[in-house]
């Protein structure tokens, strides 16, 4: 047989054997990533439901409370609005009295002989109902009626008072009811105040996983049905319970806690649900269910907890069939043609390596001269065809080279003036550019503006998002200032980082400012990035030429000057360069300047304020704050120096000061104490920059001054928690352990996620003095105060109140348990001397 027979048969069998492998492993390959995926899929489904049913049930007993001291509240109301006897109440007077405090019913308990009954009721069904059967309810009836305080575990307890968990109505299973129950004496009733349905599972709905459970089958192609089931309850004898002559079951007895059941398949369900707990794994089938083809995966949830519970997710099976099926028929579809191809390109080559020898000398001739890509035909079947093959593969070789250096040329000369992460024009144009338009501007007298833009903030959605996400966040914002320059007079360039600079000539000063106030409020605008909504701002910096100067450096310097004084005034605003901008940059370097001559020479003072135990009256601890007074300057302000610590690197230095000062005074003062003190030192968010560094030099410290750590506070802003997160949450949890206390200061004028702050490493949340200076004599404007210090009552931290100015204010932080205190009330910060005068 002829190679011209031979090669298409051979290589067009080669490739069909290729293309079977290739489309079996693929099909193998493919079956194990849409399995893969889904695995994936339903595992960030169940952390999101898993997480939601955290919520709501971490959420469930702060509202239940919540919902309790209402009732207690319309208690004491009802007592002040009703007689002392329950034979002078009538039922039409419990339902307005219940309308006008906006509460589902009221009911009047009284005691019998053998029973506590109800005797009068705005709901006719509570009318001579028997409780004597109510267990824990009952027990806390009897106290309640002795006037002892109740001790009665389930609900809550407070003076005269008690209200029972959220349940079904023992007396209506119709209806869901959270009760309360006040008896002070002066009554010969019982006060039964309740909330019902809507008013009282309100919160389910907000905060709830029903609502995420609902998108995701609703909006995720392939899920058929999410359920969160009670393993204890699941797929057992149902416990009902019946009272009054009703039946109903209990909340916490439900079998499914959320979700629907509809692809139902007790049988198997109800094996793997227990399996699931037991094994803590998640269990997973295949079967038909329903006339479908589904998946069932069944993930176990807080095994270790007292109340574990599984989710469910049912799959569409039939979804990753139906893909393997089409990518099977794609394959076989694109294998046709290519084996087609394969078949036609097989006789052309067969026949090329037949062309006579001239050809090829032809050819060598051709690549001689510069002209390379034809191939050469040849009809010959001795080594003339290997040769023609070389000869080809030369010239191809040759072209592909000079066709790769003619787009490599093209490439350096276009990164040399482009940005390669925006494709803008990059720092190198704008200067060549601003440069030939400076000398336009000397002849024609028009107006040359730089506008220098710097995204706000933008470092914060680095560390928050991540940089691929500020890559593609910084690309947005390049195409959005891109649409948004319609004159034909302006370059729009990236200098790097976060900044942008825009060259306009040809415009008036006010049309320029216009333009820069337009950029600044588009590019305030919402940006989508991969589902999540992130909004940032930007501060805009103008220079003009002739009119602020014609040297171009100058010009940048002055941009680049305007642009930081509208951060200061906030961001998101745009100034024209003054000369109030230089003057104040140079007290900034003068600032700069002196204090790093004043730490030199140690001319840095510590000042403590006290801490105090408002209920005694009592000296508890210190706070360290740094003064300085320059030989120049005068007196400068903390928070002035302090910042330009921060900018410039010397917050460092100014720290160690604080410390080995501090804590030396407080070694000395404690050695000539009963009752040592406490000394708390704040902490820069700069500091967290090199975390094992800083937990070691804490220690050392501590060490040299002989101060215990039981004795030494950490004081960090909400902020911190926002730089190197995952190290800085590391560096506290080691001070911790060695015996630290940390606090949050100025807590509740961050933004720390709830969920996120009770997994912190932290002792104490300090409440920010301009919430307590809002708290007027009459006790409004307490509310922020108020939740702070519950909130850290029911994590179980401390809670120290800053700027507590006036006595009412000190009265209502006591009445509400919230004992520390600071502020000018009790002493304005102190010397050393001064401290001792008036504290020790």
């Amino acid at each position: 047989m002829s190679i011209k027979k031979k090669l298409p048969l051979i290589f067009t069998s080669l490739v069909l054997c290729i293309l079977i492998a290739n489309s079996t492993l693929h099909y193998i390959r493919s079956k194990e990533k849409l399995i893969e995926y889904n695995e994936r899929e339903i595992e960030l489904i169940t952390q999101e439901v898993s997480y939601q049913v955290e919520n709501s049930r971490n959420g469930a007993q702060y509202v239940e409370d919540i919902i309790a001291r209402e009732l207690r509240t319309a208690s004491i109301a009802i007592r002040n609005a009703l007689p002392a006897e329950h034979e002078n109440v009538t039922n039409e007077q419990l339902s307005e009295l219940a309308e006008e405090l906006l509460i589902s019913h009221i009911t009047l308990l009284a005691q019998t002989e053998d029973d506590i009954i109800g005797v009068k009721s705005s709901d006719a069904h509570e009318i001579n109902m028997s409780t004597k059967d109510w267990l824990f309810w009952y027990d806390a009836f009897l106290e309640l009626l002795e006037l002892t305080p109740v001790t009665v575990e389930e609900g809550l307890a407070l003076p005269n008072y008690w209200a029972g968990p959220i349940e079904v109505a023992a007396s209506n299973p119709d209806h869901t009811d959270k009760w309360g129950y006040f008896h002070d004496g002066t009554t010969d009733y019982i006060i039964n105040p309740y909330y019902r349905d809507n008013q009282v599972l309100e919160y389910e709905k907000l905060f709830g996983p029903a609502n995420i459970m609902e998108r995701f089958t609703s909006k995720l192609e392939g899920v058929l049905e999410l359920t969160v089931f009670n393993p204890d309850k699941f797929g057992k004898e149902t416990k009902w319970m019946h009272n009054n002559g009703n039946s109903f079951i209990r909340i916490v007895d439900q079998p499914i806690w959320y979700g629907t059941y509809d692809f139902e398949n007790q049988a198997i369900d109800a094996g793997l649900i227990q399996e699931a707990i037991e094994t803590e794994t998640s269990q997973k089938y295949t079967d038909e269910v329903n006339g479908k083809l589904v998946t069932k995966t069944l993930v176990p949830i807080d095994t270790g907890s007292q109340d574990p519970y599984v989710i469910g997710v049912v799959y569409d099976y039939s979804l990753i069939q139906k893909e393997l099926e089409k990518e099977l028929i794609q394959h076989l579809i694109l294998a046709i043609p290519f084996m087609l191809l394969v078949l036609l390109t097989s006789f052309i080559f067969s026949r090329s390596i037949t062309k006579p020898i001239g050809k090829i000398v032809v050819k060598v001739n051709e690549i001689a001269h510069g002209h390379f890509g034809e191939s050469i035909l040849l009809k010959r079947k001795d080594e003339l065809g290997h040769l023609a093959q070389n000869v080809n593969a030369l010239s191809n070789s040759l072209q592909t080279y000079v066709t790769d250096l003619e787009k490599s040329q093209e490439l350096i000369q276009f990164q040399a003036y482009h940005d390669p992460l925006t494709g803008l024009l990059n720092r190198r144009y704008f200067q060549e550019e601003l440069e030939k338009r400076l000398s336009e501007a000397d002849k024609t007298g028009e107006t040359v503006a730089i506008l220098f833009i710097d995204v706000d903030r933008f470092k914060d959605v680095n560390d928050t998002l991540g940089h691929a996400r500020g890559d593609q966040l910084i690309r947005l914002i390049s195409e959005r200032i891109k649409l948004s320059l319609t004159n034909g007079n302006s370059v729009l360039t990236r200098q790097g980082g976060d900044e942008f600079v825009i060259l306009v000539s040809g415009l008036e000063e006010e049309k320029i400012t216009a333009l820069a106030k337009d950029l600044v409020s588009t590019i305030s605008q919402p940006y989508l990035i991969e589902g999540n909504e992130v909004i940032v701002s930007a501060s805009c910096g103008i220079s003009l030429a002739p009119k602020h100067t014609n040297k171009m450096e100058t010009l940048m310097i002055y941009a680049d000057g305007a642009m930081y004084a509208a951060k200061k005034d906030g961001g998101n605003h745009v100034v024209v360069y003054n000369e109030e901008i230089n003057k104040e940059k140079n007290e900034k370097l003068r600032i700069e300047k002196r204090l790093r001559k004043a730490i030199a020479n140690e001319e840095i003072e510590v000042y403590y304020q006290p801490k105090i135990d408002a209920k005694s009256d009592q000296l508890r601890g210190v706070e360290a704050l740094l003064r300085w007074t320059d030989e120049e300057l005068g007196f400068v302000p903390p928070d002035k120096f302090i910042s330009i610590a921060e900018e410039t690197g010397l917050i460092h230095p100014l720290w160690k000061i604080a410390m080995k000062q501090a804590c030396s005074q407080i070694s000395i003062w404690n050695s000539q104490r009963n009752e040592p003190i406490r000394l708390a030192v704040n902490f820069s968010a700069k500091q967290f920059q090199d975390p094992c560094s800083l937990v070691n030099q804490v220690k050392d410290i501590l060490a040299e001054h002989q101060l215990a750590p039981n004795l030494f506070e950490v004081e960090i802003t909400e902020s911190t928690l926002l730089f190197k997160t995952t190290e800085t949450i590391k560096a506290l949890k080691s001070l911790q352990e060695y015996g630290i206390s940390v606090s949050i200061d100025d807590f509740g004028t961050g933004y720390s996620s709830l969920s996120y702050l009770k997994t912190l490493p932290i002792n104490c949340l300090k409440i920010d003095r301009s919430f307590i200076q809002d708290i007027t004599e009459d006790n409004r404007n307490a509310e922020i105060p108020l939740t702070i210090i519950n909130l850290a009552r029911s994590l179980h931290l401390d809670v120290v109140a800053e700027g507590v100015e006036e006595n009412h204010q000190k009265e209502f932080l006591v009445q509400n348990q919230c004992n520390y205190m600071q502020g000018f009330f009790f002493s304005k910060p102190l010397s050393k001397d001064d401290f001792e005068k008036n504290w020790l």
